[in-house]
């Protein structure tokens, strides 16, 4: 009889824990599904990849198992039980529960015993009865700033993949309308349970996850929860001071400007931002801007101006 390393089905040590196992078992089992594989040979690697989680699944016979390796497994990769062997976890009357055992190889069988004489007649087969969540579905949906900023309902459009009457796996247009909470930010993931693709062998639908993307706005930008504007003001303006009008989402509000501003002085509107549980603000980027033609009046005062603050040097600090 062949030696069965269920270790090496799944490619983990004969150390990985019970989490890894699954892991492994999980991301496989999608790889080789009849129903969906293109692999070769792909209904027997599938099978073995349930024969082999029956064991390594369980405490029990996972530990008698480890035994098996270690006294039973010849160097030619054939097998012979250790005198007087007799499983104390096997399948008895018929107790298996993720698959009909009936599937199951001789060494299996001779190892575990019961399972196939325990199958036969059983409603349904190994690859009727394993059960598999269905695959969780992405898409991306791009909206405006305002959108984002007060909430709204979208239609999104998605595809999920679902078995027809003859078992082939198909692609299917899904539409959905969904309610986009206020204050999502870019990158930030919408997760709708049970939207997904459906489950095989009574398993789960998988989820659907809106990935937020934000469409170029015209006049702001977005970091993190805080919205960015820039707002020209006169020199003059900035010179003397002032109050100003400036735009947030939405709505407009007026912030005063500090006597000697300079290009680039930020001012913090607290609570402008983002809405959430932690709103952010609204930064007001303060840039000076110059006439593109000058009266003469205008400019005479320039001079004036030139003459009188002659002592100031905007270039002082880069050492000329």
């Amino acid at each position: 009889m062949d030696f069965k390393d269920y270790y090496a089905v799944f490619g983990v040590s004969e150390s990985a824990s019970a989490e890894e196992i699954k892991k492994a078992y999980r991301k496989l089992a999608r790889k080789y599904h009849p129903d969906v594989s293109k692999e070769d040979n792909a209904d027997e690697k599938f099978k073995d990849l349930g024969e082999a989680y029956e064991v390594l699944k369980d405490p029990e016979k996972r530990g008698e198992y480890d035994q098996l390796r270690k006294h039973g497994a010849q160097a030619d990769g054939s097998f012979q039980p250790p005198p007087g062997w007799q499983s104390s976890s096997g399948f008895g009357g018929g107790g298996y529960t993720d698959a009909d055992s009936s599937q199951f190889s001789d060494f299996f069988e001779e190892m575990f015993g019961g399972g196939r004489r325990a199958g036969r007649g059983a409603a349904g087969g190994f690859r009727q009865n394993v059960r598999m969540r269905g695959e969780d579905v992405h898409a991306r949906l791009s909206l405006f700033l305002e959108e984002v900023f007060h909430g709204c309902d979208k239609q999104v459009s998605f595809t999920v993949h679902e078995a027809d009457k003859q078992g082939r796996i198909v692609a299917r247009q899904k539409n959905l309308k969904v309610k986009i909470p206020a204050g999502m930010r870019e990158g930030q993931h919408l997760r709708l349970k049970a939207q997904g693709s459906p489950g095989s062998g009574g398993g789960g639908p998988g989820d659907l996850l809106i990935e937020i993307e934000l469409a170029p706005h015209p006049m702001f930008s977005v970091e993190g929860r805080d919205v960015v504007v820039t707002v020209p003001i006169a020199p003059w303006e900035a010179a003397l001071g002032a109050t100003v009008t400036v735009p947030t989402v939405g709505s407009k509000a007026n912030v005063k400007v500090p006597k000697g501003t300079s290009s680039g002085r930020k001012l913090r509107l607290k609570g402008k931002g983002l809405p959430g549980k932690h709103p952010g603000d609204q930064m007001v980027i303060l840039q000076i801007a110059i006439p593109e033609q000058h009266s003469a009046e205008a400019e005479k005062l320039y001079e004036q101006l030139a003459e009188a603050e002659k002592a100031f040097d905007p270039r002082s600090k880069l050492h000329l």
